[in-house]
C-alpha cells in the first residue's frame, strides 16, 4: 500500500521531513551540550525533534577557522555514533553552517567537512545568500571537494539575510538542491541604515514593523511555492519563554513558517510547544486520514463535510507536525511514522 506521504504530496515529499526546530551552537562545550540534549529528547520523544547545527561561521575564532572546522566534524563523527542501531526517525540529525560563499575560509570550511563528515549530515547552511550563484557556488564547491555521491545529493539550507537577496526569494527557493530558505532578521533590520528601528529585532517588533512582515512573508511564500521548508529567525530573548513561544506560535500560525531557530537550550521546548497541533486536531487527522485510505484515496463525506485529496493534504500535514513536535499519536497515524523519512 503506497504511503499517504507519497500518494498526498507527490513530488513534494521530496523536500525533506525536517524538524520544526534548528538549533545553533557554535562554541565546542555548547556544541557537545547540543548534542547530548538532542539524544535526550529524541530518547524522550522516540524520534529526533529537533536538528542541532554546529556554527562555523559566527562559532570559529578569527584565524582559528581550520582549527574549528576539525572540531566540528569530530563532534558530527562522535553524534552519528551514538546509536547506529536506531531507525530513521531517531538517528541523530546534525548539520553545519559554513562561512559564506565570498569569504576566505568558505572553501576550506566545505573541503574539511565535506571530506571529514559530510555523508553523515543532515544538511549544510550557506549564510549570507543573496542569489542562485551563489547557491551553485555551494553546490560546485561540493562536488570539487569529495567524489562521495551522498556527499553531491547532500541538501542546502540557504540564509537570506538582505532586502536585495529577500526580492529573489523565489528563485533561490526554486533551485533544486535548496531544502530550506532561513530568515536572517539582525542582518536584514541592519541592511536598512536605520529605516528600521532597532526593536523590529525584538520579539514584539519583528512581528508589527511592515517591511519585516514583508519580508517574512515573501521567504514563507517562495518556499511553499517551491516546496520547501521556510525557517523563522531568532528570537534574542532567549531566556523568556512566554516571549519565545509566543513568537513560534505567531511565525507558525500567521506568517506560515515551518521550522524556526533556536540559539538557546531553553528555546527548543517552547518552539516544540508552539508548533505543535492540538490535540483535538491531531484525533481528527488521523481518522480522516484513515478514511480516505481506507476509500483508496477518493473522496468522503466526515461529520457531515466532505473531504477529498485537498483536505487530505492539509490533514496529513497535520499528523507530519505532530510527529515532528514529539506528540501523541493514534496508533493508527503512528505506523505510518515507522518507515524512513528523510
Amino acid at each position: 500500500m503506497q504511503h499517504p506521504r507519497d500518494v498526498l504530496l507527490g513530488a513534494q515529499a521530496t523536500t525533506g521531513f525536517l524538524p520544526v526546530c534548528d538549533h545553533y551552537s557554535g562554541v565546542p562545550a555548547r556544541m557537545r551540550k547540543s548534542l547530548a540534549m538532542q539524544a535526550e529528547l529524541t530518547q524522550e520523544f522516540g524520534a529526533c525533534v529537533f536538528d542541532v547545527t554546529l556554527d562555523c561561521e559566527d562559532g570559529a575564532p578569527v584565524g582559528a577557522e581550520q582549527e574549528h572546522a576539525e572540531c566540528v566534524v569530530e563532534l558530527v563523527r562522535s553524534a552519528a555514533g551514538l546509536d547506529r542501531a536506531a531507525d530513521d526517525v531517531a538517528r541523530p540529525r546534525v548539520a553545519v553552517r559554513v562561512h559564506p560563499v565570498d569569504h576566505p575560509a568558505f572553501d576550506a570550511d566545505v573541503l574539511t567537512i565535506a571530506r571529514g563528515a559530510g555523508a553523515l549530515l543532515s544538511h549544510l547552511m550557506i549564510p549570507k545568500v543573496e542569489c542562485v550563484a551563489d547557491v551553485e557556488r555551494a553546490v560546485q564547491a561540493l562536488a570539487q571537494a569529495t567524489t562521495d555521491p551522498l556527499v553531491h545529493a547532500l541538501p542546502l539550507h540557504v540564509l537570506v539575510e538582505s532586502p536585495a537577496a529577500v526580492h529573489r526569494a523565489f528563485e533561490i527557493a526554486a533551485h533544486p538542491r535548496v531544502q530550506s530558505i532561513s530568515f536572517g532578521l539582525m542582518d536584514f533590520v541592519s541592511a536598512h541604515g536605520g529605516a528600521i528601528p532597532a526593536d523590529g529585532m525584538s520579539g514584539e517588533g519583528q512581528f508589527t514593523h511592515p517591511l519585516v512582515v514583508r519580508a517574512k512573508l515573501e521567504i514563507a511564500s517562495a518556499c511553499h511555492a517551491h516546496g520547501k521548508a521556510p525557517s523563522h529567525c531568532v528570537v534574542t530573548e532567549f531566556r523568556d519563554a512566554a516571549v519565545i513561544e509566543k513568537a513560534a506560535r505567531a511565525a507558525s500560525t500567521q506568517m506560515g513558517f515551518t521550522r524556526m531557530w533556536s540559539i538557546h537550550p531553553d528555546q527548543i521546548r517552547p518552539i516544540l510547544s508552539a508548533f505543535a497541533p492540538r490535540a483535538s486536531d491531531v484525533a481528527v487527522a488521523a481518522e480522516i486520514i484513515d478514511r480516505a485510505q481506507a476509500a483508496h484515496w477518493a473522496p468522503i463525506a466526515y461529520q457531515g463535510q466532505l473531504h477529498d485529496r485537498a483536505s487530505y493534504r492539509l490533514f496529513w500535514h497535520v499528523l507530519e507536525r505532530a510527529f515532528r513536535t514529539g506528540q501523541p499519536l493514534p496508533e493508527t497515524a503512528r505506523r505510518h511514522f515507522a518507515v524512513a523519512l528523510q
